[in-house]
């Protein structure tokens, strides 16, 4: 059973560009949505903050991690 809306589709005809670009007529709001997503990402803080911040803190203990199990097996198989 599927469930349509007629408002939602008659929204959706609507938006310009049916004819020239079809189903791809909606890719310009995506992508704008996309970059709106991560300008918010990189300049929104909570606190003293964000994203990237939170991204980087985590990249660089990743990394340690991975060099102190790398010593530690060194240090084993010696």
């Amino acid at each position: 059973m599927k469930y349509q809306s007629h408002s939602f589709r008659r929204w959706l005809d609507y938006w310009p560009g049916k004819k020239l670009l079809g189903i791809y007529r909606f890719l310009p709001a995506f992508f704008i949505l996309g970059a709106a997503l991560e300008f918010s990402m990189i300049n929104w803080t909570v606190g003293e903050t964000n994203f990237y911040n939170t991204y980087k803190r985590r990249q660089a203990k990743n990394i340690l991690e991975e060099r102190l199990h790398a010593e530690e097996s060194e240090k084993s198989g010696q």
